[in-house]
Formats: C-alpha cells, structure tokens, sequence
C-alpha cells in the first residue's frame, strides 16, 4: 500500500488568510449587513448627506458670485482703452493690430434715457468677433445684419418701450429692431448693438488682443491685462470652501468614532461567528471598516444627488442677484471631488479605531455578546501640548507676517495660520481624554449616580474623548469668532459697523461725498447751497420726512499719536440744530470741550491730537522709533473730549463733532458737506431709487445703510451658532456613549435603581461633555487670539481687555446647563429588557 501527500495546484499559492476571494467574501457581507441595517446608521448617513450637499451649494455659490475673471476682456488678454475724442484714435488702432495681429474694436457711445439720470451705450461691435464672443449673448431674435438695424437689452427695451420689429431712432438715425441681446458678464450692462463703424460719435473705444509675454506698461498706459485685473488673492473661495469642509469631516469623523463602535457592539455576536469559522483578526477589522467606506461612499452619494438638486433649484436667484449669467456646471469640481474624498476618509477613520478594539476580543466572549472590558491605556500628555506651543509660535508668526502687505508675506502669513489651526485642531484631540480623567478626578466626592456617570467618561474615554473633541472644537469656532469681534469692535479709534441707523439717508454736496468717495470738486456757491438745501429737503419729502440736518466740516481731524489702529471718520460740526436734533441742551455740554463723541473711551485716551490745517499727523513706521509731533500752528495736543452718548453711532452719522469752541480756538471756517435725512420708517427700494435719481439730477449723492452687520448681531449669531453646534453633537453622541454602559444600567435597574439615579446618569453625563467641550474650546480660542494679537502692528494684547462676557457665559454656563436639563428631561425610561442581554 502506497500514500501520497497532495500539493497544491501549481499557480496557486497557499495563504493562511483565504487571500483575495477572503477579502472580496467578507467585503460582500460587509455590504450585505449595511443595506438590512442601514437605519441603524442613519444618524452618519445624514450627517455625511447633508455636509456634501452643504459643501457644494456654499462653494458653487461662493465661487460664482464674484464676476468672471474675463469681465470686460472677452477671450483676449490684454485690453487697450482710448477716448472717442483722441485725433489718433485710428492710428493707434492700426498700429495695435500691425503688431499684434487680430483685434477686435469694441465702440461705445454714452447716450441719456430722457426723464432721467440714468444711461445706456450704443455699441458697436462684431458679434463673431475675434475676442468679444464672452460679452454678448442672444436672448431672442437675432444679431443686427445691415446699417440700419439694432439689437437691444431688455432694460433698454423697457425704457423706450420697445419690441422686435419696431422702428427705432439711435444715434441720428432710424434702425428696426431685431433681437433682444444681454452681456452675460455683466446683466446690468444697458445697450444698443449695431454693427461696427455705426457709432459717429464714439465716448469710448476699447480694443481687445492677445499679447503674450509683455508687460502692459510696455505696450501704453491705456492697457491692462485679465492677470492685472484680478489681484492675487491667496483667500479665494475655493481655500476657504475646502478649509470648511476638512474642519466639518473632521466633527462628522469624531462623533461617527461613537456610532461605529455601537454598531461594532451590535454586531459582535456575527463578527465572533465570523470569527468561529476561520475569519483572521485582519478580516474582522476589514469588516468594520468596509461598513464606514460603505457608508461613507453612500453619504456622499446622497449628498451629491441634493447637492446638484439644490444648486440648479437656486441657480437662477443667484444668477439675479451676482448680475451675470451662471453655467448650470460651473461649478467647483475640485472642491467637490476633495469633499467626497474627504466623507469617505472620515468615515474610514472614524470606523478603525472600534475595528481594532473589536478585533481584540476572544471568540467565545464575542459569541457571548459581551464586550470586553475596558482596558487602561497610559497615553503621555506630551504630544498635545508640544501640539499647542506649535499652534502658539505659529499664531505669533502669522501675526507678524500680517504686519508686512506684500503679496509674498501674505501668502507666508496664509500657510502660517492654517498650520496654526491644524496644530490647534490636533492638540485638542489629544488632550481630550486627559480632561475626561480629570474630570472624574474632581468627581470623586459627588454622589453615587454623578460619580458613576463621571467614571464611566473616563472608563470609555476613547469613545466619549470623541464627543468631547467634537464639541470642543464647535466651541472654538465661535469663541474664536466672538473674541476676535468684540476686539475689533471694541476699537473706537478706526471705527468700524454699520454706517447709519436702518432710517437715516445723508445727502452728499457735489463738493463732499461718502467716505471713499473721489475728491471734492470744491466748495459750493452761497446761492447753490441754498439750492441744494432745497434739493435735500424735497428728497426728504418723498421719504416722508421734514428733518433735515444740516452737516457742516472743518479742516479739523483726529489722531492718535501712537503706533497701531488710527481715527477714521469724518468729524462734523456741533451745530445748534445737530445738537437739538439728538436731545443734546446746551447745560450738557462741557464749555471747555473740544470734541463731543458717542465712542466710548476716546474721552480718556492719551496722546490724541486735533489736527487741522496742513498737518495730518505723525505716520509710524514700522520697526523705527516714532517721534510724534504737534506744531501749534496746526494741531492742538489733548484736547478737551466729552462723550455724549446721545449722538448717533453710525460711522458715517455724525457720531464725533467739533464745537464752536474749539473752531473759534482754532480759527476754523466750516463749510456744508452735506444734509441727514431722519425717516420715520426704513427707506423703501423704490424711494432710494427716487432719492438717487433727484440728488443725480442736482449732482449730488447720498448714501444709504449698508449690509455691514453690528457686533452684536455678529456676536448673537456665533454665540447661537456655538450653542446649537454643541448641543446638536451633544444630542448626537449622549446615546452612543451611554449605550456603551448599557449592561451597567440595567445591573443598576434590576437592583432598584430609581428613574431618579438613571436621569442623574444621563444629566451628568450630557453637563460634563457639555462643560468641558465649553472649556476646552474658549481656552483654545483665547490662547489662539492671545498668540496672534502679541506680534499685531495693528492690534495689540489690548485689544483683548473688550471680553464679550455675555456670551462667553451663554457659551460656558448656559450650554451646560442646558444640556443638563435637557439630558434630565429626555432619560428616566426604564431598560426594557432587564434579566438578560437584549439582542441584536
């Protein structure tokens, strides 16, 4: 009798993990599990869905709402302008296209709509055009073919009452309509069409070409190019879009740490069977983590569908409102192919770390159905805080480059930050389960039930430390916001929030204007003022209104003879009527004093000065020692400053004056800038439309409330934000962390535990998540602002003295206490199977 040993088939190589079919076989049940208990992970599901869809909305809309980078250039290059009137215009025309080949001439004649201030161009321009395809689209019709035929806009359509096939007379001559046309770079470009040479009388002329490797300088003043129209800004949207959804991925991947490891425990009697049946602990690990690609890929999946569903439903209102035309997939693909990498990563990452507990367990207790016990891990504290001295120098560095406006520091100064934040971000994961430790220190003289509850946040400190990040850094974002806020708002020096109250209106003389505006064209006449003053008051009638305020200016300014932030804003006159507009009586007003202001602070600021003349002020420069003069001729050092809170706070209002003391003292003439308008209601669109046209007809301007917010509404809307954001990962989490100690509570039930212990469980387990994340984050928020506010030229350690109390506390005692009563209220039930181990 013979034996023989049977070998392998050749080709086939043994391996002692079933190889490839192994892998593709558990993958296979991976997914099989998902779609049977894909409910069970809804709660990730939705959080991937809705940050995807949130990602591509927000960046499509934050990407598409600047104008293109072409506007005006069309598909050329370089852009030469010249005016109608120049006698060479031709020549230069011809040289330009002897020596750079194709051009395309763009002509335009400014021409009034009668009744109104309002305008609009004849132009003339090649529809096939060389360079200017981008500039014109057909709305309906067709383009003008002969001399005496024109297209028009629908604006232009609607003021003269036109439609296609109408006989209309432009320019000096009688042309028929043929078509609707609109600028897609720019809708609010109002214009007739014609073709080219059918402008008499040209305003301007603008040729567009290509001139690869020259300067603009180099070719004349008049040229520019699309790289010198659009400045290098390292903060594009794109940065910030793919910035926001790292920091979002990272929140989602902490909380989803919790779901996956309930879902492990859930699953633990078919990963011990797995197991049982020659399954390597690399395979029960693949299963684990095959469900969070799996349901990584489905998130974004959904989140792309609702993404792409949500951007084409709102493409349309931002096409109105950005005033230029949008592709319907003109939209950030690299932004959007990163943000589905990054859900799928996430979820990858937040499902390895229960993949390799799980893993760890003995087949017969996975069989059991009782997860293992938790194991102390002795983990340094050294890496987080080497982590946030990083973050400090880092802050500190930015800082400094920010000092320095060259385009090269600025980017050094980009890098520097989020190397900052990133290094924040870290340490404070890290840090996290030292905290919970500490916390169940402090615990250990509370009662039974909160020293349970503090116990087990330290015994599963690798679940709850998650939860503990995840709130953490919701915290900080709106601590950072708040901090930073109330520091810049707290500067009354370079003052800044909105311009005027919601009903005021300041109408501007020809000579004067908004801040920013050009510069005065020069005094008015005593009889044009008088017409003027008239103009104002009629424009005041149409808002329903009869106060008028006449604003008069000096010479004079402010200045801070300091290194730092200096004044801004237009200091006005103390004038009787200004006075008595606002409730001022003359008892409250100071004889001595120079300046009246609303601005807290100012009054008891050292080193101001009253300039006026042809002195501005000592300008510091950086890295020298400043030496601040006052000549007497021109400046008046420390003068006397009141604060009077009765005056308004808008920056351009009249919220600083000069008395008439102080320009008797100085010898200064005051001049009328202009006239404030005191609405009993808010300003309709359609009476700022009306008050612009009147004060364009006298030449003046005015100036409405701008869109810049207050800071306490910045400081309401991050505080909420914070608090929300907190409470929502809170709500998200407490479940997860206390199903972890599931088999505990019904132990503590059976024995006749009280709904009483099994809320206090529940409330201290939500309050001490909730009081830490509180903590951790406003400490990293102030040790970030305190590390950058060191080395700012601008703002300095100062700057920080304006603390924001009243939110800090809605941040650190509010959200706790919130969460405590909130996790009270919502506990209490019974387990409903106590005897034994529920199963899956």
């Amino acid at each position: 009798m013979s034996t023989a040993v049977a070998q392998p088939p050749p080709g086939v190589a043994a391996t002692g993990n079933g190889g490839v079919p192994a892998r593709r076989a558990v993958i296979r049940w991976s997914w099989r599990l998902f779609r049977r208990e894909w409910r069970q992970q809804l709660l990730v599901l939705a959080l991937i869905a809705v940050a995807v869809a949130a990602t591509i909305i927000g960046a499509a809309v934050a990407t598409n709402t600047p104008p293109p980078a072409n506007a005006g250039f069309g598909t050329a290059q370089d852009m030469a302008t010249f005016p109608g009137s120049d006698p060479h215009l031709a020549a230069q025309i011809a040289a330009l296209r002897h020596r750079f080949g194709r051009t395309d001439v763009i002509e335009n004649q400014t021409i009034a709509i009668p009744g109104t201030v309002t305008t609009f161009s004849l132009r003339a321009q090649d529809p096939h055009g060389s360079f200017g395809g981008p500039m014109l689209s057909l709305v309906s019709g067709r383009y003008p073919g002969a001399a005496d035929q024109v297209a028009v806009t629908s604006g232009v359509a609607s003021a003269f009452n036109l439609k296609t096939g109408d006989v209309w007379t432009v320019g000096g001559a009688a042309r028929r309509v043929t078509g609707i046309v609109a600028n897609p770079q720019s809708l609010l470009d109002e214009f007739a069409l014609v073709l080219p040479g059918q402008v008499t009388s040209p305003t301007q002329v603008t040729v567009l070409f290509d001139a690869p490797g020259m300067a603009p300088a180099s070719i004349g003043p008049n040229v520019s190019s699309v790289s010198q129209a659009q400045p290098d800004n390292t903060i594009n949207p794109e940065t910030i879009s793919v910035a926001a959804v790292t920091v979002g991925m990272l929140l989602i991947a902490l909380v989803a740490v919790g779901g996956f490891t309930v879902l492990a425990q859930r699953r633990l009697r078919s990963v011990g069977m797995l197991a049982s049946i020659g399954a390597t602990p690399r395979h029960v690990r693949l299963v684990v983590r095959a469900n969070g690609v799996i349901t990584g890929v489905a998130g974004a999946a959904c989140g792309l569908v609702l993404g792409l569903a949500g951007w084409l439903a709102y493409r349309p209102s931002l096409q109105a409102s950005a005033h230029h035309l949008i592709g319907a997939f003109q939209l950030p693909w690299l932004v959007i192919v990163l943000t589905v990498a990054l859900a799928v990563i996430a979820t990858y990452a937040a499902a390895s770390r229960p993949a390799r507990a799980v893993s760890r367990i003995p087949v017969v207790t996975a069989l059991a159905g009782r997860p293992a016990p938790p194991k102390r891990v002795r983990r340094s504290a050294v890496p987080g805080l080497v982590l946030l001295l990083a973050a400090f120098v880092l802050f500190g560095l930015a800082s400094s480059g920010g000092n320095n406006p060259s385009g090269g520091s600025q980017s050094t100064m980009m890098l520097e930050l989020a190397g900052a934040f990133v290094a924040l971000i870290v340490a404070i994961v890290l840090l996290t389960p030292f905290c919970l430790s500490a916390v169940a220190r402090l615990g250990r003289r509370a009662p039974v039930s909160a020293r349970l509850a503090l116990r087990d946040l330290s015994r599963y400190r690798a679940r709850s430390g998650s939860a503990l990040a995840a709130i953490s850094l919701g915290v900080l974002i709106a601590a950072i916001v708040c901090v930073e806020i109330a520091a810049r708002y707290g500067n009354y020096l370079d003052y800044v929030g909105p311009n005027l109250n919601s009903n005021q209106v300041i109408v501007y003389t020809p000579s004067s204007g908004p801040p920013g505006s050009a510069a005065p064209s020069g005094p008015a006449s005593r009889s044009g003022l008088v017409s003027l003053a008239a103009d104002a008051r009629r424009i005041a009638a149409g808002l329903g209104s009869t106060d008028v305020i006449a604003l008069d200016q000096t010479s004079a300014s402010l200045w801070h003879a300091s290194c730092g932030r200096q004044w801004s804003g237009q200091v006005y006159v103390a004038t009787p009527q200004l006075l008595a507009a606002f409730g001022i009586k003359a008892s409250q007003v100071d004889p001595a004093a120079d300046i009246l202001t609303m601005r807290p602070g100012i009054s008891g600021m050292s080193g101001m000065q009253l300039t006026y003349g042809n002195f501005n002020g000592t300008t510091c420069n950086l890295g020298q020692h400043a030496t601040f003069s006052c000549p007497k001729s021109d400046c008046l050092a420390n003068p006397v400053i009141q604060q009077v809170s009765a005056l308004p706070p808008g920056t351009s209002a009249p919220n600083t004056v000069i008395t008439e003391h102080a320009i008797a003292r100085a010898a200064l003439k005051a001049s009328t800038a202009g006239w404030l308008i005191q609405a009993p209601h808010p300003p309709t669109a359609a009476q700022i439309t009306n008050a612009r046209l009147t004060a364009a007809a006298a030449g003046m301007t005015i100036e409405t409330r701008n869109s810049v917010p207050s800071s306490s509404e910045i400081l309401n809307y991050a505080s909420v934000f914070g608090v929300v954001l907190a409470l929502a990962i809170l709500a998200m989490t407490i479940g997860l962390v206390r199903s972890e100690t599931a088999g505990d509570l019904r132990t503590l039930t059976a024995t006749g535990a009280s709904s009483w212990i099994r809320r206090t469980l529940t409330a201290t387990t939500a309050g001490a998540l909730a009081m830490g994340g509180a903590l951790l984050g406003t400490a990293a928020a102030y040790l970030a602002a305190v590390a950058y506010a060191r080395n700012s030229s601008l703002d300095g350690l100062s700057s920080l003295g304006n603390v924001p109390v009243r939110y800090l506390l809605l941040i650190l005692v509010g959200m706790p206490l919130i969460a405590a009563v909130g996790g009270w209220l919502l506990a209490g039930r019974q387990p409903a199977a106590i005897s034994r181990q529920p199963l899956e």
